[in-house]
């Protein structure tokens, strides 16, 4: 059973210090105010000591010592690799402590499940940061999906892709560890798609591609995806670990479309650019804190009893997505998924607006556990 909270404020301890952890989960405190950081967690002792320093924190955890952590803290914030998802948010839910988790939630949908499974038991809040289900460039294309400024909305397109360097946890680990570039990237298009359309795919066909270079021994280079979904509608996306930097989706209509580029960063401003019986328009989103807005969001769940959107159900989504879309890959045919029942969606309620921060350096040390990614 979850622990009573001892204050307005939900105390975090963020697990893992790696890239993501660094440049924008710890300096997101600072522009909450129902949250604060209270314990890091990493297998690095000098990563720990220096930005122990930094934050001026006193609990500083090994993953040995992650239960007392546990015991120190209200909430985790999950930053592991992806094969670790499972593993430390069951012995979180387990200490009657709230786990917000990063995508992809687990690798698989049993993983998935043993999360949602153990939240539930154990009566804690689980959440997934889907950092842009709270971001108002991203929740503004789903106003205009839903307002029939579009016409019907027929089919969405998406490309994400950046050069990955040979030593990144990201091709370092094989697929079946949560590696590749559908796991990392493909989850935003995926999800995109699923929340733009309103609605759960019916069949997946994808096929991957490797130019051969040894920084891809272990995943492919890039996958593309068609799914299909209900009102003979398609979505596409192609994502890859060795092209250049691109981040964007097309969303087209019977009378009009819109495009977003870029459309899932965090660290640049969001752009709309929308076409309407030839009329084209274009808006800018500036560069917003993301993750502060996710942690607010999540503590306010906590402190009022409030069931968080994207729950766990949303990461199982798109992890029986993936799973089908490497299941095509393999047998060079069509997936067919079951129906899914309805479940909430993100919407403008959720909008929630923090000032953009500097990014930080990181500290960088040679890294086992591959925090360093």
């Amino acid at each position: 059973m979850s622990r009573e909270t001892k204050s307005r404020k939900i105390r975090y301890a963020v697990v893992g210090l790696g890239h993501i952890a660094q440049v924008a989960v710890l300096p997101a405190f600072r522009n909450t105010k129902n949250s604060e950081l209270a314990a890091i967690v990493s297998g690095e002792s000098e990563k720990r000591d220096k930005l122990g320093k930094k934050y001026r924190l006193d609990h500083l955890y090994s993953y040995e010592d992650y239960e007392q952590a546990l015991s120190e803290v209200d909430a985790v914030y999950l930053a592991v690799p992806n094969h670790l998802h499972r593993e430390y948010a069951v012995r979180a839910a387990e200490a009657g402590v709230h786990v917000l988790c990063e995508k992809p939630m687990a690798v698989t949908q049993a993983e998935c499940q043993a999360m949602i499974d153990a939240a539930e038991q154990h009566r804690v809040k689980l959440m997934i940061a889907y950092r842009l289900h709270f971001e108002a460039g991203n929740l503004e294309a789903i106003r205009l999906a839903e307002s029939g400024k579009l016409g019907k909305v027929r089919f969405f397109t998406s490309e994400f892709a950046q050069q990955v360097t040979d030593d990144n946890l990201r091709v370092t680990e094989d697929v079946e560890r949560g590696g590749g570039p559908v796991y990392d990237m493909g989850v935003y298009c995926i999800n995109a798609a699923r929340y733009l359309f309103r609605a759960e795919p019916t069949h997946i066909f994808a096929t991957t591609a490797n130019d051969g270079e040894e920084r891809f021994s272990k995943v492919e280079e890039m996958t593309s995806v068609l799914m299909r979904f209900p009102g003979e509608r398609i979505a596409t996306f192609t994502c890859s670990f060795g092209a250049a930097d691109v981040s964007r989706y097309s969303l087209i209509g019977t009378e009009g479309l819109l495009t977003c580029d870029p459309a899932y960063e965090y660290a640049s401003e969001i752009k709309h650019q929308l076409t309407v019986r030839g009329k084209t328009r274009e808006q800018t989103f500036p560069k917003r804190d993301q993750f502060a807005a996710e942690l607010v969001y999540f503590s306010d769940c906590i402190l009022n009893g409030k069931e968080p959107e994207p729950s766990g159900l949303e990461g199982l989504a798109d992890v029986r997505i993936v799973e089908a879309i490497y299941e095509s890959a393999r047998a060079g045919k069509s997936v067919e998924l079951p129906a899914q029942p309805e479940k909430k969606r993100p919407s403008r309620v959720q909008e929630i607006h923090r000032p953009a921060h500097e990014k930080p350096k990181t500290v960088r040390v040679k890294s086992p556990s591959g925090e360093a990614a």
